[in-house]
């Protein structure tokens, strides 16, 4: 995978893939999320949070995502990368079946791909405000633009404390967990995601299309 940084272009041959859930600061909401999904018979997290390995052969930098039936859903990350010998962030989308996540959650997150922007910041340069930078999301369902996930990384488990769990290696990238959908989880024909530095008004972008083929039998 090539990203573009204010150092130049890094080249990474992506080794391993982690997508990180049940990242919610908010131990009660998570809990009480965990809740809900158990009274629809979905088995709780054996812990909290928990980190899913899925192919890394997943991740994708193109501008349109092949998915199977049309129950499937962007939601906006912060990405964490190892690269160059160095910590990189960056932005992608967790995109998952969500029929299913009912069944699976593990393999839920392994039979879509993965979309990831093409830039990324090292990660020390924001180190100090990472709990500042605010996280949005978009999705177009025929009608524009409609705001669908909004709010800033202290609404996630710190991220220095996701490294550690993830003890990611050189070539290795992980997703960091994700905010509420506005409006509810729903499927999308295109999909917008920024991640925005306030102090500086820099932003990572990624943006979508999703397409869908049908279900046989």
């Amino acid at each position: 995978m090539r990203f573009e940084t204010a150092q130049g272009a890094v080249v990474m041959q992506a080794s391993e893939l982690v997508i990180a859930g049940w990242t919610g600061r908010d131990a009660a909401a998570v809990q009480h999320h965990v809740d809900e999904l158990a009274a629809l018979g979905v088995a709780p997290p054996s812990q909290v949070p928990l980190f899913y390995r899925v192919a890394s052969a997943l991740m994708t930098q193109g501008d349109t995502l092949t998915v199977l039936g049309a129950d499937s859903s962007g939601e906006a990350e912060p990405l964490i990368t190892a690269a160059a010998g160095q910590l990189w962030l960056g932005l992608g989308s967790d995109h998952t079946d969500r029929a299913l996540e009912a069944t699976s959650v593990a393999h839920s997150k392994q039979v879509c791909g993965k979309p990831v922007a093409r830039d990324l910041w090292p990660l020390d340069s924001v180190a100090d405000r990472l709990d500042a930078l605010e996280l949005r999301s978009w999705i177009d369902e025929g009608d524009g633009w409609v705001l669908y996930q909004e709010g800033t990384l202290a609404a996630i488990r710190p991220l220095p404390e996701l490294i550690a769990g993830a003890a990611l290696s050189d070539g290795g990238a992980m997703m960091c967990g994700t905010l509420p959908a506005i409006g509810g989880v729903r499927p999308a024909s295109t999909f917008y995601a920024e991640l925005k530095d306030p102090q500086t008004g820099d932003a990572i972008t990624l943006e979508y299309a999703v397409q869908t083929l049908p279900v046989v039998a």
